[in-house]
């Protein structure tokens, strides 16, 4: 028998004789944010990996790369396409591609392995591949093709269905198709749909950037015979687009495909398929299908089999050439559309009206698969609304012109399932009509569909409606960002609205890794920009002199078009992406010299139409809907003071990037030029005793915010928000001003301010949505008045995302998870709380590119316990609110003693710790401070 101090030596001992590699790992690998890509068109892709260790306080101190053009060459280590070789640094993310020229669909493989600062070694991480696109113009065979029959413009027509049959004579080793199309496609090969992607290609500005797909078909082909086909859709190219009914083919008037099928055999050879005058084409059953008014599906034309090689093909017609460009082909870097999730029926309602009708129990954008069993010619037709009346019957007005309506003719064939192919709606509620038999939940089924960008972050606390707010929040961006970041998604507008994105960017990059998503709309600013570097309110632009409006030739709107500085910088800040910078740095200088320019000696910047404090409070009910602007009396701030804040705060952004990128000279006359802008604001806007000119709120919060108050008057402005919110009792912002708000006043020494603000359950106010049973965020803050009657018609959305900014302070401030301006992506992060309210906890959770970053506070009997994560590879700062150095304890241990706690510092109250990776647990006596 083994003595137990034996065995436990032997163990011991065992785990010394362990290879020093055991404890430090390397895993996630990507290669421009996704995992084994397809179609990567840059020359230098950059990759990015994760550090996993059993140890604390884990820094990389070295790494090596090896790319190969086969798994086995990539791991006997010979004949590789690049070597780094040990390479002393610590960075793991965005690292570039430095191996030998790649060539258009090339597929490469590599690995990565690491050295750290306790003189570890990892092994070779798992292989990881990506593989190259088209790289240029004339690797593209293939030739658009359209169908050739007339058609009505003035109206969605029937879908083209387009096919080819071809023989593949050897065995196969690989396959991929390339595709795009002038409206939208899907394909199909052998009777299978390509690809799990919905709404390919995507919305461009289709003139200067039209995206292409890459799909492995690989497994998809049979020896011998073979079919594709592919159905085109309206979509953003020639349907209906933007509020004016009659605005149809905005880019173009031909519906066409582009498609090459590449195959690799097993010997080596290889063939093409491609678009060309061989394939034929017919109009099939999908009768009408267009974004705003849904489709009209027919089963009854069905040709059964029309992508499979044993189709007859009779009646099909021929297609013909259509000269159109290939030059603005690109490869897609965005994030696909999908299907994202299935959501059930959690009630069924017949109305006062008598009408039939589905409550999915959530507001969200995708449509309806129905399922039915009846007679053929039967017509079902499902109508979509986000909301009941008060009365409970069902309600569209606020859809304007949008029918939002799909119809279904059943074939007559037993059970029959119907989705429809290239059409969206916001909704919660469906209406069903024509139902041939009893409705069952079994009939609707709910399908979630958004550009699916990775879940990276959360929000949760003891407030039962803040977490009903913080999924309102996350929601709202599922149903907005398809493929752009829209303002709605339901009613005729659906358009790229650069304002809204603006102000939730940081919040988005909290709850979702949107670095992809944001990088490929950044395409369309840079095509958009007109010479004199004035942006559009909205992007991709369709807005032609200013939408009918007579506002403005839609260009030039401070805090909209500053999307195009904020936009890339808060993405190189929360993932460390230094590319976006370099790429947009022209048209984002090209924004600010436009503001310069207009500004002139004054520094003042008061040229053309600006939104101002969009939706802001009335504060009366009389609401003068004839202002131009929608901003109310009681709560307008001068236009000139807001634009030239945004002067002001962009000017500061682009100097940081300037300055950042190497462009010394040019940071420097950015510089030169802030302090001057600011003492033209202080002159022209605040009195010497920190009055400004339009005393609101969100005057205030943006110019604190901003940083634009003197030192010497932070005090009296602050004081004079406050009184404001005190005043009221409530916010009176609009989409400008409520981003910054709670942050002004938490950053001012007024935190029970905001935390009244955020828990504030009346009109206007974050939670007064989620009172009236909202699952989204609103357009409005008075969507749904109380009495249950609506906002004006004319613009009334309940899935409107903006409002949902405050997620970025729930985030930061309450939760306390604050990313380090100065080290990027989390490379170092700031932990830093501010408990208030009633709340009892809150955490935030969110995995960087480095790996899981955690806040989370509890307070308990008299007692804070304050638990921290820090990914490997990374450091962190935490700052511990309402403590004492003598009365904190890290991991049961006094903090004065623990080794582990670096730099212990106190001051204002707080203490101050320094940290490497690793999970650590705070607890101390808590007494609420006071303000």
């Amino acid at each position: 028998m083994i003595h137990k101090t034996s065995l436990l030596t032997f163990f011991l001992c065992l785990s010394l004789a362990l290879p020093s590699w055991a404890k430090l790992s390397v895993s996630d690998l990507v290669c421009e944010y996704k995992t084994n890509p397809l179609g990567i068109a840059t020359e230098h892709p950059r990759l990015s990996w994760q550090l996993t260790s059993n140890k604390r306080d884990v820094l990389q101190t070295a790494y090596q790369i090896r790319v190969a053009d086969s798994e086995a060459k990539l791991k006997s280590g010979k004949d590789l396409l690049w070597d780094s070789g040990k390479i002393s640094s610590d960075q793991s993310l965005h690292v570039p591609y430095e191996g030998k020229p790649l060539a258009s669909g090339q597929k490469v493989y590599w690995q990565v392995q690491t050295w750290d600062n306790q003189n570890q070694k990892s092994g070779w991480s798992p292989v990881a591949t990506w593989e190259m696109g088209l790289l240029t113009v004339a690797d593209w065979q293939a030739q658009w093709i359209t169908p050739a029959w007339q058609e009505d413009l003035t109206k969605a027509e029937p879908a083209p269905y387009l096919r080819k049959e071809f023989s593949l004579g050897k065995p196969i080793k690989s396959a991929r198709i390339y595709a795009t199309a002038l409206g939208l496609y899907e394909l199909q090969l052998n009777g299978k749909k390509v690809g799990d992607e919905v709404f390919t290609p995507g919305w461009t500005n289709y003139d200067q950037i039209l995206q292409y797909q890459v799909y492995d078909v690989t497994r998809q082909l049979q020896p011998g015979s073979n079919a594709i086909g592919a159905i085109l859709g309206d979509g953003w190219y020639r349907g209906h687009l933007g509020w004016e009914e009659e605005n149809r083919n905005t880019y173009g008037e031909d519906l066409a495909l582009l498609l090459q099928l590449d195959v690799t055999y097993q010997d080596g050879s290889k063939e093409t398929i491609i678009t060309d005058p061989s394939w034929t084409a017919r109009k099939g059953p999908i009768l009408a299908s267009d974004l705003y008014n849904g489709e009209t599906y027919d089963a009854r034309l069905e040709q059964k089999g029309w992508s499979q090689p044993t189709f007859s093909g009779s009646g099909w017609t021929a297609v013909k050439p259509l000269d159109h460009t290939k030059n603005t082909l690109v490869t897609s870097v965005g994030s696909p559309v999908r299907k994202v999730e299935e959501l059930k029926p959690v009630e069924f309602i017949t109305t006062p009206k008598g009408e039939k009708v589905f409550d999915l129990g959530q507001n969200m954008v995708g449509w309806a698969r129905l399922n039915v069993k009846g007679q053929k010619g039967d017509k079902v037709t499902l109508t979509f609304a986000e909301v009941l009346d008060k009365e409970g019957n069902f309600y569209t007005a606020n859809l304007r012109t949008a029918k939002n309506t799909d119809v279904y003719i059943l074939k007559g064939d037993g059970e029959e399932v119907y989705e429809p192919h290239f059409t969206f709606h916001g909704f919660r509620y469906v209406q069903v009509q024509g139902y041939p038999g009893e409705l069952t939940p079994d009939a609707i089924t709910g399908i979630v569909i958004h550009s699916d960008m990775e879940p990276i972050g959360n929000f949760t606390s003891s407030d039962s409606l803040l977490n009903q707010l913080q999924s309102n929040i996350q929601w709202g961006q599922k149903g907005n960002f398809l493929d752009v970041p829209t303002d709605c998604p339901q009613r005729d507008e659906r358009l790229g609205w650069t304002g809204d994105a603006q102000v939730f960017a940081p919040t988005a990059c909290f709850n979702m890794n949107a670095a992809p998503f944001f990088t490929k709309w950044m395409q369309d600013f840079v095509v958009d920009q007109r010479e004199d570097g004035s942006i559009p309110w909205v992007v991709p632009n369709m807005v032609e002199n200013g939408g009918g409006t007579g506002w403005s030739d839609g260009f030039g709107a401070t805090g909209w078009a500053d999307a195009v500085i904020v936009i890339p910088w808060t993405v190189y800040q929360a993932y460390g992406d230094q590319r976006i910078l370099e790429t947009m740095y022209p048209t984002m200088k090209g924004w600010v010299d436009y503001m310069r320019k207009h500004a002139g000696d004054r520094y003042i910047f008061d040229y053309g139409f600006h939104f101002g404090d969009w939706l802001s409070f009335a504060e009366y009910e009389s609401y003068n809907y004839n202002a131009p602007d929608y901003g109310y009396a009681g709560a307008h701030t001068d236009k000139d003071l807001i634009a030239t804040a945004y002067f002001y705060h962009s000017t500061g952004i682009l100097e940081n990037v300037a300055r950042l990128l190497g462009k010394d000279q040019e940071a420097q006359e950015l510089a030169s030029l802030r302090p001057k802008i600011k003492a033209a604001f202080n002159k022209e806007f605040m009195t010497s005793t920190g009055r400004l000119t339009s005393n609101t709120q969100t005057a205030y919060a943006l110019a604190l915010a901003f940083g634009l108050v003197p030192n010497e008057l932070k005090d009296m402005a602050a004081e004079r928000l406050a009184e404001d919110v005190r005043y009221f009792g409530h916010l009176t912002t609009g989409f400008l001003g409520t981003p910054v708000l709670c942050k002004a006043l938490s950053d001012n020494g007024y935190p029970e301010l905001a935390y009244q603000l955020l828990f504030n359950k009346r009109y206007p106010s974050w939670l007064y949505p989620v009172t009236q049973g909202a699952t989204t965020i609103w357009e409005r803050w008075d969507g749904q008045r109380p009495d249950g009657t609506f906002q004006t018609v004319g613009m009334n959305s309940f899935n409107h995302y903006a409002y949902g900014a405050i997620g970025d302070w729930m985030y930061t401030t309450v939760a306390g998870l604050q990313l380090d301006p100065e080290q990027p992506g989390y490379k170092h992060t700031i932990f830093q709380p501010t408990p208030g309210g009633d709340l009892t906890n809150a955490t935030a959770t969110l995995k960087t590119m480095y790996g899981e970053v955690a806040s989370g506070w509890r307070l308990d009997g008299g007692q804070m316990t304050y638990t921290v994560e820090v990914p490997a590879n990374t450091t962190a700062t935490v700052v511990l609110p309402n403590a004492t150095t003598a009365a904190v304890q890290m991991d049961g241990k006094a903090l004065s003693s623990n080794k582990v706690a670096k730099n212990v510092t106190a001051q204002d109250d707080a203490v101050k710790v320094d940290l490497g990776s690793g999970t650590y647990v705070f607890t101390y006596p808590w007494q609420k401070a006071a303000q």
